[in-house]
């Protein structure tokens, strides 16, 4: 079966496997350090209550046969241990199966931890680690040759990613289509990162480049990863370079590295690196694969069918295991960027002159004077959601409200989601949430007053609660 394997992809998929165990090291590192506070049994969302209302059927999960916190910390280090085994290479020393199974593992724990994530996991880049970690399983290892029906797969997945992307913007917000949406969208996206205030103040003409530049790469560049070398390379060439400039533009989680994974997997290494082995591996290995590869190209049905949609959705499964999905980001950008600000104050009957002290975030704005953080392939989960919250009190809900109750309560997991705690000895006697509108400053006024933002206040999002009865934290006895 001389056309199972092609030797000269060996290399790509060396770089493409380390790097998916790379994030999916990021992403059970992330699981790790904040499920508690938000998906604990005392959490934000609490996953017990989550498997009690939802069947098996809808959220595939190792969780519905047994959930405890000790359980989720066990199942999130064993992901963190066998992704650094990958990222370490183990995967090439073992003989192919035992490569598969671990791949197979990854995406099965991951797969149990998504579907119990309820909002703090609703985000597209989950499915997209998902959807690629399962094509890794049938990429094989050291000992054979990359699939080329795997690899053919990738880049269909790519092709989706991109291609998704491109279309949902042209069919969305009109910024896009008269090319002046990143007027906008570096001040006013996410999560800005350091350079995201030099980005906002490059010319407007540049802006518009950068989106023309955009629909080119996502709309025309896809196609030619189905084109024979080098116009294959040439096109995951383009989008990596892309998907860098997007990286130091703003913080999106593992969603640019992810790309960037993908697009590895379509070059052609084997002129600079030489070619790897042209072993095809046992019957049953081959057998899996092509099975896999139809099953894929099965389910691909309704996703490629959503691309060509008027109604089109973005950031969707089809299927509760996330085999194939749809995506997209930022089909409508915000003009106006607002953000929540909580603060907390012990003075018992608070008032006209009361000191309020502010909770500060790891990642989101909050002080005008901070440089936004580089977080980005990490993903902080509640500065994310804070974000969405600020748009419309519908996003802050169930969440929201118990965020306030355990600041008021002093829990130490969620205290230790955030930067600082303004009240280090002692709980606070209320709290309250504030808005404002947030805009980077001009050269001028970075200049004068040193700051990277202006805010000003637009209204108090939630009034002064106080814990009315005694609650005790999870952490007290």
């Amino acid at each position: 079966m001389d056309w199972f394997s092609a030797p000269e992809y060996w290399w790509s998929r060396l770089l493409f496997q380390r790097g998916l165990a790379a994030v999916y090291l990021i992403a059970f590192l992330v699981a790790a350090n904040q499920f508690r506070a938000l998906l604990g049994k005392h959490g934000l969302t609490p996953a017990p209550r989550f498997l009690a209302h939802t069947p098996w059927r809808r959220a595939p999960s190792l969780f519905h046969l047994r959930y405890s916190d000790g359980l989720f910390t066990a199942v999130a280090w064993t992901g963190v241990a066998v992704s650094a085994a990958l990222l370490a290479g183990v995967g090439d020393a073992v003989p192919v199966w035992a490569a598969m199974a671990m791949w197979l593992l990854l995406w099965l724990l991951y797969l149990s931890i998504v579907n119990v994530g309820q909002v703090w996991y609703a985000f597209g880049w989950e499915s997209l680690l998902l959807e690629t970690g399962f094509l890794a399983v049938f990429l094989g290892n050291a000992r054979v040759g990359p699939p080329i029906v795997t690899l053919l797969l990738l880049r269909w997945l790519l092709f989706r990613l991109e291609f998704g992307a491109g279309l949902i913007k042209l069919r969305g917000d009109r910024c896009w289509r008269d090319l002046t949406c990143l007027y906008y969208h570096h001040e006013t996206q996410p999560m800005p990162g350091p350079l995201s205030w030099w980005f906002h103040h490059l010319p407007r003409p540049l802006h518009r480049a950068e989106v023309a530049a955009n629909h080119v790469t996502q709309l025309v560049v896809p196609f030619g990863l189905f084109l024979p070398q080098p116009v294959a390379s040439v096109s995951a060439g383009l989008i990596i370079v892309s998907q860098l400039w997007l990286v130091a533009s703003g913080n999106f989680s593992w969603l640019n590295w992810m790309a960037i994974i993908l697009a590895v997997s379509a070059l052609d290494l084997s002129a600079l690196l030489g070619s790897g082995t042209i072993a095809t591996g046992p019957i049953w290995y081959q057998v899996l694969v092509l099975a896999a590869a139809a099953l894929l190209v099965a389910l691909s049905y309704r996703p490629a069918r959503n691309l060509v949609s008027r109604h089109q959705l973005m950031n969707s499964s089809f299927d509760p295991l996330r085999l194939v999905n749809t995506y997209g980001a930022f089909g409508s950008v915000t003009k106006v960027r607002h953000e929540i600000v909580i603060e907390g104050t012990d003075d018992t009957d608070p008032g006209a002159g009361t000191l309020w002290r502010e909770y500060a975030f790891k990642g989101k704005p909050g002080d005008p004077r901070r440089l936004p953080p580089q977080i980005a392939p990490y993903h902080l989960r509640l500065d994310w959601l804070m974000w969405f919250a600020a748009m419309s009190p519908l996003y802050a809900h169930p969440w929201l409200l118990a965020l306030l109750g355990r600041l008021l309560a002093g829990d130490r997991h969620v205290l230790a989601l955030l930067r600082a705690d303004p009240f280090p000895g002692k709980p606070p006697a209320y709290v309250r949430a504030l808005l404002y509108r947030y805009r980077f400053t001009t050269v001028a006024e970075r200049r004068a007053t040193g700051a990277w933002w202006h805010r000003t206040l637009v209204e108090e999002f939630l009034p002064p609660v106080a814990l009315r009865h005694s609650v005790r934290s999870p952490d007290g006895p």
